[in-house]
């Protein structure tokens, strides 16, 4: 067996390496590095992290003595999957064939399954460590249901897999305590926010640097601060950090947002899950254990493991089962092209310029950032929900197809019509000013004359979710003057995204 391993797919026990391959080969692909055909500027931090990540998983196979061939991205001429799949067949002893761990993308596995037919190679498709569940069980799970949603996902999931589960019964008396979950940070906590861990860099990370910046040098971001793992002892690490310095105050600010701050209470262990280099599995079990030996708040304690096994399972699955139904789809009709501002932080509009500038630093922010900041702010733009996905791609360290197709299709833009959601996720300035400590200015009246304009323009059918119509109903009773103000307002900021 020859043992195809991709960026993301860096795992510490990898099922095809315990099958004894014949070689493996590392494949720097184009649609994690720059494709031709879906052309993408990925963020240099992300960049930086897939190649020094890979180079190190080389350096442990040769330390292994495991054969490894490394296929490297040229920008100019990025090898095809058919040019690599037929590199790898020649090398190929009879009936020998090619194994991967199941990427978890449609646009790869479409390709590699092409390849392969054409050259005459059997493919087979591995377990993928990166996550809980099989396939074959999300699509039992779901078994011919019209429409699923989360919260009776996650009950499954606890129930399960035994986590925080009593008597069969959820530990706490609840499944969920996000009511608890959504406090503003006290301004007396502010000094007390923790640093990230400081992690040592080597030849490899300095190397990788070097090579981003010479390789993609017009791509965002920058690589000023090297922030995350590229091995697996550091990603272990940067998760016995999170559960000591983060895990306690994780649940009740989990929801807050704050002016200049990325990390807050929050793991950040995405770029180092979504790459291998940690799994949920261990994740989980490392969580559950520190959890019951230090007194960890049950609201804290449940809102991170539903991230894990309940939000990160039911996005996979969902990719799998309707990722390709939704990415095809845009209900709200948006058609606005993204404009630069939105990749240099020039908006005009403060926590957007502030939350796109920390991104351009980090190539991270939180979810409620994600989800009610950029993605409610560009959602009242009405910017076209294909742009959107692109620019999420291209800007988050975490970024991945499974990941961006669901978030932003199925919830922030809401481009899917409520497949997995109940309710378009939008807000006025006032929820950001109440889960964070910006002050008030005229991006407030900008963000409020697009958000009162947007349910104008859609409120006949907006009205029709009952978690909508009351503000529907305001809208309908504005005042007249207020309102040509709140238009006034929202045409004007509208204008500038086309110059």
């Amino acid at each position: 067996m020859h043992l195809l391993i991709l960026p993301h797919q860096l795992f510490n026990e990898h099922p095809g390496l315990e099958e004894s391959p014949v070689r493996v080969t590392l494949w720097e692909h184009s649609l994690f590095f720059g494709d031709p055909k879906h052309p993408a500027y990925f963020h240099k931090q992300k960049l930086w992290l897939h190649r020094a990540t890979m180079k190190r998983y080389l350096a442990n196979l040769d330390e292994r003595g495991i054969a490894a061939d490394y296929i490297e991205h040229a920008p100019d001429s990025p090898k095809t999957t058919d040019e690599v799949i037929e590199q790898i067949a020649k090398k190929l002893r009879q009936d020998e064939e090619i194994a991967v761990a199941h990427p978890t993308d449609f646009l790869v596995e479409k390709r590699l399954h092409a390849a392969c037919r054409k050259h005459g190679v059997e493919l087979r498709f591995l377990p993928n460590p990166g996550f809980l569940n099989t396939t074959e069980e999300n699509q039992s799970y779901r078994g011919g249901k019209n429409r699923w949603y989360m919260a009776d996902f996650y009950q499954w999931q606890r129930r399960r897999f035994d986590i925080l589960i009593e008597d069969d019964e959820p530990v706490g008396g609840q499944w969920s305590f996000d009511e608890d979950n959504r406090k503003k940070i006290p301004k007396k906590l502010l000094n007390s926010i923790p640093e990230n861990l400081k992690l040592e860099r080597d030849e490899i990370d300095t190397n990788a640097k070097e090579h981003v910046e010479t390789t993609f040098a017009n791509h965002p971001g920058s690589l000023d601060d090297l922030y995350y793992p590229t091995s697996h002892d550091q990603a272990s690490q940067w998760l016995d950090h999170f559960l000591s310095e983060r895990f306690e105050n994780f649940g009740p600010y989990e929801d807050a947002i704050e002016e200049g701050e990325s990390w807050l209470w929050h793991s950040v262990l995405t770029p180092a899950l979504n790459i291998g280099l940690l799994t949920p599995a261990e994740v989980t079990e490392r969580t559950i254990q520190f959890a019951s030996k230090n007194d960890i708040p049950i609201n804290s304690v449940e809102g991170f493991i539903r991230q894990i096994i309940g939000w990160r399972e039911f996005m996979r699955a969902t990719y799998e089962d309707q990722g390709v139904s939704m990415r095809t789809a845009n209900h709200w009709k948006h058609h606005q092209a993204i404009p630069d501002c939105f990749y240099d932080a020039s908006t005009g509009i403060d926590p957007i310029d502030d939350t796109i500038a920390r991104l351009l630093k980090t190539g991270y922010c939180h979810h409620i950032e994600r989800l009610m900041v950029l993605g409610g702010f560009m959602f009242l733009c009405e910017i076209d929900p294909d742009d959107v996905y692109r620019w999420f791609m291209e800007m988050f360290i975490d970024s991945y197809d499974w990941v961006m197709v669901t978030n932003v299709y199925g919830m922030s833009q809401d481009a899917a019509g409520g497949m997995i959601t109940t309710k378009p996720y939008f807000s006025g300035s006032s929820y950001v000013r109440k889960m964070s400590h910006y002050a008030k200015g005229p991006w407030c009246e900008t963000w409020d004359g697009l958000y009162w304009r947007w349910i104008w323009n859609h409120s006949d059918e907006l009205a029709k979710n009952p978690r909508w119509a009351m503000m529907c109903s305001m809208a309908k009773k504005m005042d007249s003057a207020k309102r040509e103000r709140h238009i006034e307002n929202a045409e004007s900021f509208l204008a500038k995204l086309d110059q």
